[in-house]
């Protein structure tokens, strides 16, 4: 039985709090969705300790104005940005082949929460193809890079931003796309974020040789544009079942903590296939809160089977 990781950190932690001490000088790191919410907290406080950091955006505008804001803030000059739909398989591969040299770190950050019903033009319900094929393609079309890394460093990681939500649904194989059952947009979204989840199960596992290690996160309860779909009596009660040890609402700089924690703490050299919460690998789930992680997320059965399906899906 392996040991809980536990960490000096809670979910009072600031992303900045993370990185304090630490030199990323030379490190080069994507975040996905970096022009809003935690993706903007966890690329200021990664560009702060020196590391290059591309914000992979969709809108290339908003993504500029965040890259001079954290220019002047930080004074680094390595905030870049980048084009990315993650809705669309050809910006992603489009984004995968203008990328050149080693990766350290690949943040899946971007996502979409209970969105009203919407298909991409292949018919894949669009939470899905958002929060985790878009992932899925943009992860293994970057392997090369990330694995160029760790020949150098003897480490690469991928970070994936999961939710408590995916406690509510495994991955339904059978009707992913909403094609049969009545849609819902949470139990969507909640199969989206257990595909994060599976996808640090699998690729940690695939990829442990190549020295990258892949672990999600649940970054807690904060207020940002990711909520547009949810109303705020929805939010409150989601909120105060969370049982997180925060007082109220986290800052989007508490947020980006556990992010930041497993992109760059030395402590989480080597980790990988794991689910952390409040900067702290989580315990199994708790009945009737939405605290801990499920035992379908981490399923290793079911994280083959949904690589091996998406793999089939994008036509990787």
């Amino acid at each position: 039985m392996t040991t809980r990781i536990i960490t000096p950190y809670s979910a009072q932690t600031t992303a900045d709090d993370i990185v304090a001490g630490l030199d990323l000088t030379g490190q080069r790191i994507i975040v996905t969705g970096g022009a809003s919410g935690i993706g903007i907290e966890t690329a200021r406080s990664l560009a702060g300790a020196g590391a290059e950091v591309t914000l992979a955006v969709r809108n290339l505008d908003a993504g500029r104005q965040v890259a001079a804001q954290l220019t002047a803030e930080t004074g680094s000059k390595q905030v870049l940005v980048a084009p990315l739909d993650l809705a669309d398989q050809t910006s992603v591969r489009s984004f995968v082949a203008s990328w050149h040299g080693p990766l350290d770190v690949l943040i899946n950050n971007a996502g979409l929460m209970a969105a009203p019903l919407t298909r991409t033009p292949a018919g894949w319900e669009m939470q899905f193809a958002t929060n985790h094929l878009g992932h899925f393609t943009l992860t293994t079309g970057l392997r090369g890079a990330l694995a160029a890394a760790a020949r150098t460093s003897e480490q690469a990681r991928v970070v994936s931003v999961s939710s408590s939500a995916h406690l509510g649904s495994g991955i339904v194989f059978d009707d992913i796309h909403f094609r049969v059952r009545p849609y819902d947009p949470w139990l969507a979204y909640a199969q989206s974020k257990t595909a994060n989840v599976l996808l640090a199960v699998e690729g940690s596992r695939r990829w442990a040789d190549d020295g990258i290690t892949i672990n999600a996160l649940m970054p807690g309860a904060i207020r940002t544009g990711l909520q547009r779909y949810v109303s705020d009596d929805e939010l409150d009660r989601m909120r105060a079942a969370t049982g997180s040890s925060a007082p109220g609402w986290k800052t989007p700089q508490q947020g980006a903590a556990t992010s930041v924690l497993l992109a760059a703490a030395p402590l989480l050299d080597g980790v990988g296939g794991k689910y952390f919460e409040d900067c702290n690998e989580a315990l199994p789930a708790e009945p009737g809160t939405r605290r801990g992680v499920a035992a379908h997320a981490l399923d290793p059965d079911a994280a083959a089977r949904l690589w091996q399906v998406s793999a089939d899906t994008v036509g990787a």
